[in-house]
């Protein structure tokens, strides 16, 4: 394996859920790896389509790319993973962080699914920490980067590193860090993971806000400008004051639209739940009901 090479990358940008995909491909021998893939849903209809797994798919047609690899950096609380459908496509093997099972033990009780899912078999690989596999004759280091959540990895090739919902851009800042099983400070020394790498290392990210300074989306950077420039992690800004700030901002963040929808599909490796008795398939929304607004519903 090379860990030098350089990858070819195209990255497909979804707007509606501000995702960023990527084919990641080796020019040598055309294999190719799909990075954190978007399932099309219309929440308020509840309708699937899959025209941005098949943008993906036809890309690499074009490209006479072999997709061997889908690889998520964890389990997304922000859009449904096209996982299941692309590896129905390909046959390629599906990986994750290896902590997923702490992920699905968080949150498979809230939607009562049965069987819940304890230990990520439901995934074809389970990555740990500085592991390394290969697509085509390029090297694939794994780096686990938990904080967002725990079971958050980032995947390194020569100089260029996808890093998940680690790092936005620097403009942007850094990834939330309130959802159970999150942690300010893990985040924190994951950053400081990163940043530790050479300074011209290329750093892809997995979302974009598009701050309102700045007319485009963007994704890529690196390590040089994140640490002099990131609004919320450059180099003068130590732990404490990162997690007083990450933490103090979590509390005023809204919960995100696709949380409950996406999680319970991600967590299962993008299966969709299977046809209850009249046909039909159900993501579940599981109701809080504050006070006393139970008494009379």
């Amino acid at each position: 394996m090379d860990s030098s090479a350089a990858p070819e990358i195209r990255a497909f940008f979804d707007e509606a859920t501000n995702t960023v995909s990527y084919l990641v491909t080796d020019p040598a021998t055309h294999e190719a790896a799909i990075i954190d893939p978007v399932l099309d849903f219309d929440p308020r209809s509840g309708k699937i389509e899959t025209v941005s797994a098949d943008r993906m798919l036809s890309a690499a047609d074009d490209a006479g790319a072999r997709i061997v690899w889908i690889l998520e950096t964890h389990a997304h609380a922000d859009h449904l993973s096209s996982a299941q459908y692309l590896k129905a496509k390909t046959g390629a093997r599906i990986g994750i962080g290896a902590n997923i099972g702490d992920v699905q033990r968080i949150f498979g009780p809230l939607f009562n699914q049965n069987p819940a899912p304890v230990d990520g078999r439901e995934f074809d690989v389970l990555f740990k920490d500085g592991e390394t596999f290969n697509l085509g004759n390029l090297a694939i280091e794994v780096l686990a980067t938990p904080g967002h959540t725990p079971a958050c990895i980032s995947y390194k090739l020569g100089d260029t590193v996808f890093v998940g919902d680690t790092l936005f851009m620097p403009d942007y800042g850094t990834a939330r860090t309130d959802f159970p099983g999150g942690n300010a400070r893990t985040l924190y020394r994951s950053i400081r993971k990163l940043l530790a790498l050479p300074p011209e290392t290329r750093l892809f990210m997995c979302h974009d806000y598009k701050v309102p300074e700045r007319d485009t989306y963007a994704w890529e950077t690196t390590v040089a400008e994140q640490r002099a420039h990131n609004v919320h992690i450059r180099e003068d800004i130590g732990e404490e004051q990162f997690v007083a700030m990450r933490e103090a901002r979590d509390a005023t963040l809204a919960t995100p639209v696709l949380l409950l929808p996406s999680i319970q599909v991600n967590i299962r490796a993008g299966h969709i739940p299977p046809a209850e008795e009249n046909g039909k398939r159900y993501l579940k929304i599981p109701l809080t009901i504050e006070g006393n607004a139970g008494a009379g519903l």
